[in-house]
């Protein structure tokens, strides 16, 4: 088995060394890569109008790689008597080392998951911030508006394609045997699918294994016309690892 991992780095990497590490060949084509949000110092500016009991929501750990040492270098403090939230475990641990305090999240990384928890199911007349990058997904936001609540969205990092030649890539990647590809997110499958010429993707690309974080991501791939798709118990490494075995 030949993988290609296209998650961003620093985690696309680690998750290449660690298969590598069981015998397995792997090799990385992270097709996004990251850079400072827009919003960075409006979303600082706007902790101070927030009131008690409002609610704060990060949708991804890398979010508060941005914003959290933003808030420190400005001298800014969390404030203590909002109610927390993040999309996952991963993002809740991020969002807890900054602000210390109580962080709810779903047992499964979804929206979808996110919004059923009890204190995000009233939210009338709430002031609701959410942490996310550019061109997030829209659901929790319009969930929580339809449920009365003030919602802001603060971009805290940019996501940016990487330009890579197409027909290049598919070369090598069918050199190398690749017949499984991982991919984290709905943006990077639509880049991989423009990405590879027409040709390549009908003799290869639609043949690999393709490894998955959700549900919704396999519905998507499997529109591309994908039709080997496992989709793995959650978004990190750990649960990729587990879904490869």
């Amino acid at each position: 088995m030949s993988i290609l991992v296209t998650r961003p780095f620093p985690e696309g990497q680690q998750l290449v060394e660690r298969l590598r590490l069981t015998g397995r060949q792997a090799w990385h084509l992270p097709l996004i890569d990251f850079l400072p949000g827009r919003q960075l110092s409006k979303f600082c500016s706007h902790l101070a109008t927030l009131n008690r009991g409002d609610r704060i929501i990060a949708v991804s750990a890398r979010a508060l790689t941005y914003v959290g040492p933003y808030l420190q270098a400005a001298n800014k403090t969390w404030p203590a008597d909002v109610h927390y939230f993040a999309i996952g475990k991963n993002s809740a641990l991020a969002l807890h080392h900054y602000c210390q305090q109580l962080v709810e999240f779903p047992e499964d990384s979804l929206s979808e998951q996110l919004v059923d928890l009890p204190l995000l199911e009233n939210v009338a007349g709430k002031n609701c911030v959410i942490l996310r990058g550019n061109n997030g997904r829209e659901l929790l936001g319009e969930t929580l508006q339809s449920r009365g609540a003030d919602v802001n969205y603060f971009e805290c990092y940019q996501r940016v394609a990487i330009n890579y030649h197409g027909a290049e890539q598919a070369f090598r990647w069918r050199q190398k045997g690749i017949s499984t590809i991982i991919v984290t997110s709905g943006e990077m499958l639509n880049l991989l699918y423009e990405l590879i010429p027409a040709l390549d993707r009908n003799e290869w690309l639609l043949h690999c294994r393709l490894v998955v974080v959700s549900k919704r991501l396999a519905t998507l791939a499997t529109d591309f016309g994908w039709r080997d798709i496992i989709v793995a118990d959650g978004a990190d490494n750990d649960a990729l690892l587990r879904a490869l075995r």
